[in-house]
């Protein structure tokens, strides 16, 4: 299972009802943000989210817009009693950053960990997410995020018992771990049966549309994507500040057959996105204009024959 919150769909600057851009992931105990706008920790709290306890922050890059509420989301959690480190993960100028937010938030009692994101794609995993930074085309660096969570294989219990496996090893094996039992080794490829199908999510924000995109989106369970305008006269002012449109995250999203797509990001200037929702739709049906705080639950897939 994962727990997606958009927190903040606006960009630039904020708008009543529209925090800026913030995305938090959580599964199986760890919790992970990527960007964190002004209003970031707001929104946090709206949802009865904690704060205290998130494992990564991933930055796509260093506007205002995307990174306004960390100096107050970090002092935040240092008064919750966080001692725990933070991983932070961003193209180069992290450091800047947080050389920027210490000078006004100096007293952090808790490490930093700075992981700096180089090259078109890397890849990482925190907990049980496999995770995929890839680079998009913005005004500045910006990378987006893919991310993965497999599934275990299921286990063939008819396999097992040919090999005599004892019943109580079977669970260790179906989470990938290597027994030994009186002599004897056994591995989770002598008793697993075919790969199943994980979860994917993909956050793509502040970009032109690129080849990348549906790429790694190709197939997922949901495409979170930036819509920054819908009115097809501001097509010009996206191409000039390198930002995408609806309907072109909407061809994105069909091309790459995902099941859902989340428009984020919206420009202050559309004072109502959902207006443009009909346009957006008729070019992919399963197309969310999001507001601030959309949660899904993604669950693992069913198989075919349960």
């Amino acid at each position: 299972m994962l727990d997606v919150f958009l927190l903040g769909t606006g960009g630039t600057s904020p708008v009543p009802e529209r925090w800026l851009t913030s995305c938090y992931i959580r599964c199986d105990g760890m919790a992970v943000l990527i960007d964190c706008g002004e209003g970031t920790q707001i929104a946090l709290k709206e949802q009865g989210l904690s704060f205290k306890n998130i494992d990564a922050v991933l930055f796509t890059h260093y506007h205002a817009d995307h990174t306004g509420g960390l100096p107050g989301m970090l002092l935040s959690m240092g008064k919750a009693g966080r001692t725990e480190p933070l991983d932070l993960y961003g193209p180069d100028g992290l450091e800047n950053l947080v050389r920027g937010v210490m000078y006004i938030a100096h007293r952090i009692p808790f490490e930093l960990r700075l992981h700096i994101i180089d090259g078109r794609e890397t890849g990482f995993t925190l907990g049980k997410l496999q995770i995929k930074a890839f680079e998009v085309y913005h005004s500045v660096k910006c990378y987006a995020y893919r991310i993965d969570l497999p599934r275990n294989a299921r286990f063939d219990a008819a396999k097992a018992r040919a090999l005599a496996v004892p019943v109580r090893l079977w669970g260790r094996l179906q989470k990938g771990e290597t027994v030994e039992h009186e002599g004897a080794v056994y591995t989770p490829e002598q008793v697993l049966g075919e790969k199943r199908r994980g979860i994917r999510m993909v956050y793509a924000t502040d970009t032109l549309p690129v080849r990348a995109i549906p790429r790694e989106a190709a197939g997922a369970d949901l495409l979170i994507a930036e819509g920054m305008y819908g009115d097809p006269e501001k097509k010009e002012n996206a191409l000039k500040h390198r930002h995408m449109m609806m309907q072109e995250a909407a061809k994105i999203a069909k091309e790459a057959q995902v099941k859902e797509l989340w428009l984020t990001h919206f420009s202050p200037s559309v004072h109502d996105p959902l207006y443009w929702k009909d346009h957006v739709v008729e070019i992919f049906p399963d197309t969310v204009i999001s507001n601030d705080c959309i949660h899904k639950d993604i669950p693992f897939p069913e198989d075919p024959e349960e």
